[in-house]
Order: structure tokens, then C-alpha cells, then sequence
């Protein structure tokens, strides 16, 4: 069952002379479960696909549907709404709340959102992601891999329909983005998400079930991964 979907995608910067296809005709479909990665070189189009089906940004043309739900018939507001409840975002910046700790930064969209807490189901994440001795530390007494698995706990608490990552080792050497990957995966097996994310590193795309290689706006050959 697909639990995302993008049909004929398009984003238009500028015109005549001067227009930029960012996205040129992308079909893409995720199934619930699954694990994608979207590589591509810079400006090939990886972070507008991204934020397109995240309804970060809307597409001069083109749909996309999570959940069964075309995004972009959504009016702002409720686009706003749907994105909190429905997408995990993980960025290469963590985003984290500076004044507030561990337990509390991943708590806070459910909080904003008024959702009753499953604190066991945290805990839960929490103790997956390697993270209890820490609750109750500040970000700044984190190290970045220890606040990239806080932004992801973040991501998964909320039990969205979809979790996209931007880049999400872009700040960590490769060891620790190993690492922190590797928690992403078993998080995701684990509590039953999907995740697509994209990255410039081909080692890192190894970790997904299928990779998707994007060019010029447009998907150019996808593989599933033995």
C-alpha cells in the first residue's frame, strides 16, 4: 500500500530566458514501511523534491498525496496542521530548543499539538535510540550525533504517517553518521515508519531499501538494495 505518492511534480523558477526546472515531471510512490533514499548531486533537484513532499513549498503543477490526502488541496492553515501530525521531519540542522532538555524537545510537537503523551511509547523510542541517560540534558551538552538521534526521537514520537530527512548526517563525520543512520533504520523497523530521505553520499544510500537518483529535476534510474 503506497502511503505516499507524487504525480507529475513540477517547480517552475523564473521566466523565459531566465526559467529553471527545479522538478520536470517527477512520479514517485512509497509504500508504507519502506525505506528510500534520493541521491543526486547539488541542484539536481534532491532538496525541492523534498520540501514538495513535505508541503514545505508547493509545485507549480503536479500533486502529491500522503495518506490518501492530496496536500496541496489543503488551504495553509490546514496544511499546517497536517504537516505536524502527519510528517516527521529530521534536517541536517537538529532544531532543537536550546532552553529545553531531551525528554522535553521531543515531546514539544504533541505538546503544541494538545496530543495526550504515550510516555511509554517515548520511553520507548528513547531507550531504541540509545538516548535515557540523557533526557535530561540540554541540547548544548549534547554531542551531534547524540542531537541528530533527539531530533529523530522528535520525528517518531508523534507516529507519523511519513518521515523525510534532509541531508540527515550532513553535520557528522562519517563514523557517527553511520551510527546515527543505523539507529534511524532499526527505529523505523521497529515502530513500523517510513522514511525517505535524501543525501549526496552513495555509502549512506546503501542503509535504505531502494535509492532513487535524481537529476536535472528529474528520476533517472531507481534501484532496490540486496
Amino acid at each position: 500500500m503506497s502511503i505516499l505518492k507524487a504525480v507529475d511534480l513540477k517547480k517552475v523558477y523564473g521566466q523565459g530566458e531566465s526559467e529553471v526546472k527545479a522538478l520536470d515531471g517527477v512520479n514517485l510512490e512509497v509504500k508504507k514501511g519502506e525505506f528510500v533514499a534520493i541521491v543526486g548531486t547539488s541542484g539536481s533537484g534532491k532538496s525541492t523534491l523534498l520540501h514538495m513532499l513535505g508541503g514545505l513549498d508547493r509545485p507549480t503543477s503536479g500533486k502529491v498525496e500522503i495518506d490518501g490526502k492530496d496536500i496541496f488541496s489543503l488551504k495553509d492553515d490546514a496544511l499546517t496542521i497536517f504537516r505536524r501530525r502527519k510528517i516527521g521531519f529530521v534536517f541536517q540542522a537538529y532544531n532543537l530548543v536550546p532552553v529545553l532538555n531531551v525528554y522535553e524537545n521531543i515531546v514539544l510537537p504533541m505538546e503544541l499539538d494538545g496530543e495526550k503523551i504515550d510516555k511509554a511509547y517515548v520511553d520507548e523510542i528513547i531507550d531504541t535510540l540509545m538516548l535515557t541517560s540523557k533526557k535530561e540534558s540540554l541540547p548544548n551538552q549534547l554531542s551531534g550525533g547524540q542531537q541528530q538521534r533527539v531530533a529523530i526521537a522528535r520525528a517518531l514520537a508523534f507516529r507519523p504517517a511519513i518521515i523525510l530527512a534532509d541531508e540527515p548526517t550532513g553535520n557528522l563525520d562519517s563514523k557517527t553518521g553511520q551510527d546515527v543512520l543505523s539507529l534511524l533504520k532499526v527505529s523505523a523497523e521497529k515502530f513500523s515508519q517510513t522514511i525517505v530521505m535524501i543525501t549526496h553520499n552513495d555509502e549512506i544510500a546503501q542503509l535504505a531499501d531502494r535509492i532513487i537518483r535524481i537529476e536535472d529535476g528529474k528520476i533517472v534510474s531507481e534501484r532496490e538494495v540486496k
